[in-house]
């Protein structure tokens, strides 16, 4: 019990909820102190509107960001307080509003919770109208709370400026401990392995965000902290998690074939399944130690995993004998390597925790890092190209206008107590996808009625306002924190905190939950409503997008990976960049097919293709990885005009899915023959096998080793060229059922 609240209070869900408790917490208590209350209470609003928009960034940029943020919600609930008081302006004045701040979210992840903050100033400022001076006053101090947010977050990266990064880099380390033993996974005779592989790509998805803020954190700062040990400790530990999954995603096993092979020699499997699980259990004890910055000691459970598994490769050719044993002890051999491989990186990540590494250079790792981040900038062009139907944040800016509006005049001619708690729950339930719409309205519903009923029970024996004023605390605190964790428990705290508020300041409890639930019941169904039948954005209108992207990306990976190999060399970074893009795009398409699963069953009709296309992608990203790493970590003689061939007939299947998708028109003159390539695959195996035997500097047992792996590569050559027509042929049918 102990060690699982520990983990909730080291989370970053924690830390960022203190940070905006602090701060809504302070004003209130000191400018009640000074019998001040309700300017203590709004600009403890101004740091809670303001709090969502402190992502993940380099320093400059969260100042930036956050300071904005604080602009812009101060700044909407004036005009709103400006605009009340003449109807006819008001109304077009609100549409307007509302769907400008809805439209930010084209700039991105930080500009999309800008909007959410900026739509929640807006749905609030209904409980708290005023005019003329106060007005501007009321604002003023909005903004107050803003900046003071800003200082509160400020203080926590100072005092702890490595505190979020390691929090994340703890997450980043857990979810690749994670990875690897769904890879152990399946290992299993009887492993439901496709199965097994959606959960792996599941645990991509999450590692891609992590990624992605470890990036900002780490690369956006590396002009203005590069030069401290951590910053470089945390980098490299970083680079280190990539390294680690993209050597799983590379060394792929037919496991059927595997199983096959060893069927009369269980033993040895279990061993490696063994060595995969250690692999995993040391990175999720790494995880827990990253907060300490203690150094894990694995006491030589890796090296002994590592010995049990030569051992029983040992006995396994001792067995059969070396001619029978041959091809077995190659599989088993490349299983150890990639073992060793992962246990060398494992052990870097624990050195970077030791005084040893605090002067490690990462030499030419870290050069053109920047390149890796999303760019940061916001055109005026990009908000008037999202200005279509064919935008899905235009669509969601529409309909979101249109309900809060809808439910703004429903809340003013019928007999609700609170029209901002109507607004406010369309604003915090409304999202572009039906799925997480309906869950989050569920979830909202449930919450508020067990809050409710919790937090009266509570009020009703408890009447001390000290207490209770501590409970409000402790429920927004919880409440924040379990936002991104789960909802339903969100709206429980949140609702309780709401409840002891207004058991401090009012006597009609009961009113108040009582028309706190009707009123979130109210904009509940709105929000279900509008998501379903005003301009819905079901998922199979977004899917075509994400599976071209992904299409795209394999086959921008697989050229830069072509061009590397024909011009050797140093690695370039668009190489890498590539690599970066494949994954990321993958992932997109893992999401948008979790997110079509949630939909109603009249809107799945394209749900098994897009599944097969998943798999399909995620597959080619593996043999594309492999041969990555095989070129990169091998001597390879200059590309043959066979290998050039392969590689182009692949493109080009590639190239036709993508012009299938675009409903563009193929050119049938870059037809590949089907016997052609198979010859062109015979003839890489004969130039491969001939090189080899005419190399004289290489012993009996490696040259026969040599030929075995160049066997496997032209294999992963066959593998990517089938899966690229299966992408071809699945997607054909996919444009088929779905055209545009």
């Amino acid at each position: 019990m102990f060690d699982r609240i520990s983990k909730f209070t080291n989370s970053t869900s924690f830390l960022n909820a203190s940070k905006v408790t602090i701060a809504s917490v302070v004003p209130v208590l000191i400018l009640n102190f000074l019998g001040h209350f309700e300017i203590g209470f709004t600009i403890a609003l101004g740091a809670f509107y303001t709090h969502p928009s402190d992502i993940p960034s380099s320093l400059s940029h969260k100042i930036k960001g956050l300071i904005v943020a604080s602009f812009i919600v101060s700044g909407v609930n004036l005009l709103v307080n400006l605009a009340y008081p003449y109807p006819f302006l008001f109304y077009p004045f609100l549409g307007f509003l509302l769907f400008l701040c809805s439209m930010i979210s084209v700039y991105g992840q930080r500009a999309t919770l800008v909007s959410f903050s900026a739509l929640l100033s807006i749905s609030l400022s209904f409980g708290h109208l005023h005019e003329g001076w106060e007005a501007f006053e009321y604002s003023g101090f909005i903004f107050i709370g803003g900046i003071l947010y800003l200082i509160v977050s400020l203080v926590f990266h100072f005092v702890q400026p490595y505190k979020y990064v390691e929090l994340q880099i703890a997450e980043g380390i857990k979810l690749t401990a994670k990875y690897l033993k769904l890879r152990g996974d399946l290992w299993s005779p009887e492993a439901n392995r496709t199965a097994i592989i959606e959960k792996q790509l599941s645990v991509q998805v999450e590692l891609n965000l992590i990624h992605e803020d470890l990036r900002k954190m780490l690369i956006g700062n590396q002009n203005t902290s590069g030069a401290t040990s951590q910053n470089r400790k945390m980098l490299l530990v970083f680079i280190t998690l990539v390294e680690i999954q993209e050597l799983a995603l590379y060394t792929s096993f037919d496991h059927n074939k595997i199983h096959e092979k060893f069927s009369a020699h269980p033993d040895v499997l279990r061993t490696y399944q063994n060595v995969a699980y250690k692999l995993a259990s040391t990175l999720k004890k790494l995880s827990k130690n990253v907060h300490n910055i203690s150094v894990y000691v694995d006491k030589n459970d890796l090296k002994n995993e590592l010995d049990a598994l030569e051992f029983a490769i040992f006995d396994y050719e001792k067995t059969l004998g070396k001619e029978e044993a041959a091809e077995g002890v190659l599989m088993l051999t490349n299983m150890l390597k990639y073992a060793k491989n992962q246990v060398g990186k494992i052990k870097t990540i624990q050195r970077a925790f030791s005084l040893a590494m605090q002067s490690y250079k990462l030499k030419d790792k870290d050069k053109e890092l920047e390149k890796f981040l999303t760019p940061q900038y916001y055109p005026l062009r990009t908000l008037i190209e999202n200005l279509s139907y064919s935008s899905s944040i235009f669509r969601h800016s529409i309909r979101l206008t249109t309900t809060i509006l809808i439910g703004f005049v429903i809340g003013k001619f019928l007999p609700f107590q609170n029209v901002y708690w109507i607004l406010l729950t369309i604003v915090v339930i409304m999202r572009p996808g039906y799925g997480l719409t309906k869950e989050r309205s569920y979830n909202r519903i449930f919450g508020t009625i067990l809050g409710g009923l919790l937090a009266f029970g509570i009020v009703s024996l408890v009447q001390n306002h000290v207490v209770l004023s501590i409970f409000s605390i402790v429920c927004m605190l919880l409440g924040i924190s379990f936002t991104q964790i789960n909802y339903k428990i969100s709206a429980t705290f949140v609702t309780m905190y709401v409840v002891f508020i207004y058991g401090i300041l009012a006597p009609n409890v009961v009113e108040v939950i009582q028309f706190r639930i009707l009123d979130s019941l109210a904009g509940a169904i709105l929000a279900f409503l509008a998501n379903q039948f005003l301009w819905p954005a079901w998922e199979f209108i977004n899917t075509p997008i994400h599976i071209e992207n992904s299409i795209r990306a394999n086959r921008n990976y697989l050229k830069e990976i072509a061009d590397f190999y024909n011009k050797k060399g140093e690695v370039p970074t668009s190489y890498r960049l590539s690599r970066k893009n494949a994954f990321v795009e993958v992932g997109n398409l893992m999401t948008s097919f979790q997110r079509m699963m949630q939909e109603p069953k009249s809107k799945q009709k394209t749900l098994p293709l897009v599944n097969k296309l998943v798999v399909l992608n995620h597959s080619i990203l593996s043999a594309l990885a492999s041969l990555s790493t095989y070129i990169q970590s091998h001597q390879t003689t200059s590309a043959s005009e066979s290998f050039n061939y392969i590689i182009k007939t692949i493109l080009s299947n590639l190239d036709h899915a993508i012009a299938v998708l675009r409903n563009e028109k193929i050119i049938n003159d870059t037809y590949f023959d089907k016997e052609d390539v198979t010859l062109q695959f015979e003839e890489l195996k004969r130039v491969n096998f001939k090189r080899l035997a005419a190399d004289d500097d290489l012993d009996k047992e490696t040259r026969q080793a040599k030929m075995q792996e160049a066997q496997m590569v032209i294999e992963q050559l066959i593998w990517m060229s089938n899966l690229a027509e299966k992408i071809l042929k699945i997607t054909k049918e996919f444009k088929a059922t779905n055209p545009d």
